[in-house]
């Protein structure tokens, strides 16, 4: 074929081509005749755009028709009328060898095989024309010059998808697969050699191959799946095979472009649907959006879906971390779900889908299809994805209406509906909605008799559930659904009345009546109750007066409450409030009042009359301090000024907390903590009782407690953590109670976070211990399983240490502590390697994190945008916390540890960042210690000897900088003195670096030497070899050493005011030396030039 033209260099391109070509086997060149010049004028031209394919595929059946077919007349004959049809198929196989070697970046290779495909099936279905009806069931295809010419041509591509050359395997896959969609049908014989071949390549190690395999056996497995296990020519067992073989892929495949060929071309059946809508948590992005924008969309009506499917595409969509995900989610929900509900039929492929006019109906179904009633709660996916739809539709924002037979007849998706609508005007577009408001929602009054009416439908559905227990199963679900959507209804005009202008006080005295009304009733559910005193809240005024308003209020309908066991009990003529806490009291106080009372005015009640009433008194106790829980949730001020509040206490929470009934104990636990938080003096008197409850209960009430002392520390400071040691002893259990109940590990982890994340914890020794818990925690295998501990520590580790220089610093003070700690983790581990690898990741690595985490150039540097260092600023951040780093890791190395241990603390010296912008005086005090080490090094193994000599050269290199300077500006201008010959050396006499001694024995030793301008250069072994000295040990080390000696610069000459001293410092690096390529690279004019 033709060269392609194109007017930039294809110098590269074709020297790749040229390589690629010679994997390909092509046949014997024949000499030039007039139909290789159409063939190839054809395909010359067909590679240059797509435009024109159909013209060229015309031309080139006139061409094979020319060959295959004698000429009607003798004015039709051509010049292709000489040649046969092997003639014809022998060029056009010709042609399609050379785009063989065409790379993947190349666009004629596209175009070209493009092309093939196309004429391929056009060819084929003009010979079925030509043969009028053909038996679509036999196993066999007649035999047709198209057939024949795909057979050939089939057979010669087949080889080259084992080819050496990856593009050529790529453009043989991608041809075969193009065959296959483009072609209607194939003969049996062919399609069992594609199915073998292509199932080889889907294990090939270049993805863009296994790519273009998945295309073709997607094909292949649907049409097998098509033709149904009783037909003759469906090998059900094999497609069976194949189709598992391609979901494993679709699971495994670490390609992200293997994955969505097969989510796109993957048959759609019943049992690869649960497959491929697993990529809805696919790891990459433009995957799972392919999951909302072509695989849904192709899956025709969601209502096929099961509910649990549903619910779980919205949440994963609407919820993902990508935007573009979210929104081709959310525009699934508006576009394509509702014309679903609506009876829009779908689009044709390649067609924009039709939008039908707004329908409430179908809005309301499709409410109804995803569950509103459960999924429409706080935290449920349907209020984010109706936010998308009124904002993303807004005929359905104008067609809407809210009037009064809306009200009158409402449903749980109705109010719902009515509830989005609002929360999505008053939120959304800066309150340019607020006319919709207005124009479609009743008045404050209105909203206040449709509250009451439905209030009353819930209590009286409540009542009627409570009085008579249905005998069929069918009825009781039936009474359950219906009280359960009731309670729904409720809940949605709570939260409209949540967002009302009270202005009106016509309408604030009805709506205020009516919730003081409805708050003492006993039967109202806890969601709603919680609701009534949010709103309650929201109408009283926000100062200190309109809290003790509120108070009042509430405590009140809490009495009303509380007065019901009284009534029940024939005991209504209680005198005052303090009466009305009495069934309280008497669980603390015995048998003293209530008994009493109870042998002068009741009758001795039978087993299950007291145990009933036993189950009652605790209903609403329970109930009771269900209502000052959500009371003292709205409260701020102070509890001492709230005499309200001070009552309750001692009447309701306090009694309730030295209750024997399990549940009353642990809500009252619950309300003490919230009135901890208004009280600093009662949270102190109640830390103990707290840190109580933590050690003697159960899961749940361990995390409770937890949530309660996190949140009093909060609150009232760490003062209090520091004046109780065993506060702190109560975390650290916490945090190390992975193994035994991880819920509580993971609910510790939080707020040791946000404990350390706020700053609130200051003391260091406090801090530290939690941090190193937290570290520890992290790495080890005992929270491997726990992913609520591993991902709030994968977020706060990072954000922790690179907010704040001194949390690095705080990192840097327990990093070697919680090193050791992992160390003895792993020790304890099974000896086999890959059960220890699988549980643990390396020290090495761990120590790299701690590295990174406390490197100063990614700390958080208020003065620049978003916090962040240009890459100039890295080079002068100031590097004390790795300089202290280095201080703690010699320290470490001076201690009682193995050699296992110190091989691994030590590597860490060679990852430090040495900044010259350090302190002077801390600079010199490592280097000084860094050169004792040299002298007396602790480890001999190269890895260990190379970390070691980095740092020492690093530091070398600063500390003769800061030399030199300091002499040039004591020298005196114009005297011609020469300044200070004091110079710092980087290698000392004797001090030398070991390596292997084969290593030694064949490589060169390369001498970094510092110049008189304190930059590091380096000389050749003939310069060096003269100072070089080598001592053997016994057996096992050869030393190479160098010699400390003063020399000059190259130019022989010494600038005024500068040392001319240097020292060089050789070392042969054994296998595993990488000295000279990392040494001092990350400064930019004075790097090693090698």
């Amino acid at each position: 074929m033709p060269p392609r033209s194109s007017t930039r260099s294809t110098r590269t391109s074709t020297a790749s081509r040229a390589s690629s070509a010679a994997n390909v086997d092509y046949p014997t060149e024949t000499p030039d005749n007039a139909l290789r010049t159409q063939v190839a004028t054809v395909f010359r031209e067909a590679q240059k755009t797509t435009a024109s394919h159909r013209k060229l595929i015309v031309k080139m059946r006139k061409i094979q028709e020319a060959c295959c077919f004698e000429p009607t007349s003798a004015k039709n004959k051509s010049a292709a009328s000489d040649f046969s049809e092997d003639d014809f198929n022998t060029e056009f196989v010709r042609c399609v060898l050379r785009v063989m070697p065409i790379k993947k970046s190349e666009g004629v290779g596209e175009k070209t095989i493009r092309f093939i495909g196309l004429f391929l099936r056009h060819a084929v279905e003009k010979d079925n024309e030509a043969m009028g009806e053909v038996d679509e069931d036999a196993s066999t295809m007649p035999e047709t010059p198209g057939t024949r010419l795909t057979g050939v041509l089939i057979e010669t591509i087949l080889p080259l998808m084992t080819a050496k050359d990856k593009f050529v395997r790529y453009r043989s896959t991608q041809l075969i697969s193009h065959i296959i969609n483009s072609l209607d049908a194939i003969d049996d014989d062919l399609f069992q050699k594609l199915r073998s071949g292509l199932l080889k390549r889907i294990r090939d190690k270049e993805a863009m191959v296994r790519a273009q395999a998945v295309l073709g056996l997607g094909r292949l497995a649907g049409n097998q799946m098509e033709a149904g296990p009783d037909s003759d020519d469906s090998d059900d067992d094999g497609a069976v095979g194949l189709l598992e073989k391609l979901l494993e892929v679709l699971q495994n495949d670490p390609s992200a472009d293997v994955r969505r060929s097969l989510l796109v071309n993957l048959p759609i059946l019943s049992n690869t649907l649960p497959y491929l809508l697993e990529r809805a948590r696919d790891q990459d992005a433009a995957t799972r959006r392919a999951v909302y924008a072509r695989l849904l969309p192709a899956l025709g009506d969601f209502r096929h879906l099961s509910l649990s499917m549903r619910e779980k595409i919205l949440r994963f969509g609407l919820r993902d971390r990508d935007e573009t995900v979210r929104k081709a989610a959310g525009r699934l929900f508006r576009e394509r779900w509702i014309e679903d509900c609506a009876g829009t039929p779908p689009p044709a492929d390649g067609q924009h889908p039709e939008i039908s006019p707004p329908s409430v109906d179908a809005l309301l179904e499709l409410l109804e299809r995803i569950d509103v009633v459960n999924s429409g709660v706080e935290n449920g996916v349907a209020l984010e994805a109706m936010r998308g739809f009124w904002e993303g539709r807004p005929d359905y924002r104008e067609a809407v209406v809210f009037d009064d037979a809306f009200f009158e007849t409402l449903s749980a998706e109705s109010a719902f509906l009515c509830r989005s609508f609002n929360d999505f005007c008053r939120s959304e577009g800066n309150a340019k909605f607020e006319a919709l408001i207005e124009e479609k929602l009743p008045e404050v009054t209105k909203v206040a008799f449709y509250l009451e009416r439905y209030i009353k439908v819930l209590i009286d559905a409540i009542k009627r559930a409570e009085e008579h227990a249905p005998d069929d199963e069918d009825d009781e679900e039936e009474e359950e659904g219906d009280t359960v959507e009731q309670e729904f209804i409720v809940e949605q005009l709570l939260h409209i009345a949540l967002t009302l202008d009270y202005s009106d006080e016509v309408g604030r005295r009805k709506m205020f009546a009516l919730l003081r009304q409805t708050l003492s009733i006993p039967e109202l559910p806890d969601e709603v109750t919680k609701l009534t005193v949010d709103v309650l809240r929201d109408m009283c005024a926000p100062d200190p007066k309109g809290e003790k308003e509120f108070c009042s209020i509430v405590l009140e309908s809490v009495a009303d409450v509380h007065d019901t066991i009284l009534d029940d009990n024939g005991e209504g003529d209680g005198d005052g409030d303090d009466e009305s806490f009495h069934s309280a009291r008497s669980e603390v106080s015995g048998d003293s009042t209530p008994t009493k009372r109870g042998k002068t005015k009741t009758p001795e009640l039978s087993e299950e009359e007291a145990a009933a009433k036993a189950i009652k008194e605790i209903t609403i106790n329970m109930k009771c301090l269900h209502i000052v829980q959500s009371m003292l949730s709205n409260v701020a001020g102070d509890l001492q000024q709230n005499d309200h509040l001070v009552a309750m206490l001692n009447n309701l929470v306090v009694p309730a907390v030295r209750s024997h009934e399990a549940p009353v104990r642990e809500r009252g636990l619950v309300c003490l903590g919230l009135c901890s938080l208004l009280d600093r003096s009662l949270a102190e008197e109640n830390l103990m009782l707290f840190m109580h409850f933590f050690s003697k209960g159960h899961t749940a009430l361990q995390i409770t407690a937890l949530h309660i002392l996190t949140d009093i520390l909060n609150v009232h400071g760490a003062q209090l953590l520091s004046a109780n040691p065993t506060l702190l002893k109560v975390y650290i259990k916490a945090l190390r109670s992975g193994a035994k109940s991880p819920e509580v590990q993971a609910a510790a982890t939080v707020a040791a976070s946000k404990l350390l994340l706020g700053r609130v914890v200051s003391d260091h020794q406090v801090s530290g211990e939690l941090l190193k818990t937290l570290v520890v925690a992290y790495f080890e295998p005992a929270s491997s399983d726990n992913q609520s501990v591993r991902q709030a520590l994968n977020y706060f580790l990072p954000v922790f240490c690179y907010s704040r220089r001194e949390n690095q610093e705080l990192m840097a003070s327990i990093a070697l502590d919680a090193l050791h700690m992992l160390y003895n983790v792993r020790e304890g581990l099974d000896d086999d390697d890959a059960d220890v690898e699988d549980e643990m990741v390396s020290l090495s690595t761990i120590g790299a994190c701690l590295v990174d985490w406390t490197d100063p150039r990614k700390c958080y540097s208020p003065g620049t945008d978003a916090g962040l260092l240009l890459e100039t600023d890295k080079k002068i951040v100031n590097g004390d916390v790795h300089l202290e780093f280095a201080k703690n890791i010699l320290e470490k190395l001076d201690g009682n540890l193995n050699k296992e241990e110190k091989k691994i603390i030590l590597s860490l010296l060679g990852k430090l960042y040495i900044s010259p912008t350090s302190s002077q005086d801390l600079l010199r005090e490592v280097f000084t210690d860094i050169s004792d080490m040299v002298d007396h090094p602790p480890l001999s193994d190269a890895p260990s000897r190379n970390a070691l000599y980095k740092i020492h050269v690093s530091l070398g290199k600063i500390i003769n900088a800061l030399d030199a300077a300091a002499a040039s500006s004591t020298a005196a201008p114009g005297t011609g003195y020469a300044g200070s010959r004091r110079s710092v050396s980087v290698s000392t006499s004797r001090r030398s670096v070991s390596a292997a001694p084969e290593a030694a024995a064949d490589r060169t030793t390369a001498a970094v030497l510092l110049n008189d301008e304190g930059v590091i250069k380096e000389e050749s072994e003939d310069d060096t070899m003269g100072d070089v000295t080598a001592t053997e040990g016994d057996g096992d080390d050869t030393v190479i050493g160098p010699s400390s000696t003063s020399r000059r610069n190259r130019g022989g000459k010494t600038p005024a005011g500068r040392s001319s001293t240097g020292t060089n410092a050789s070392v042969a690096p054994g296998e595993d030396d990488s000295l000279v390529d990392d040494l001092l690279s990350e400064d930019g004019e004075e790097d090693v030039t090698m």
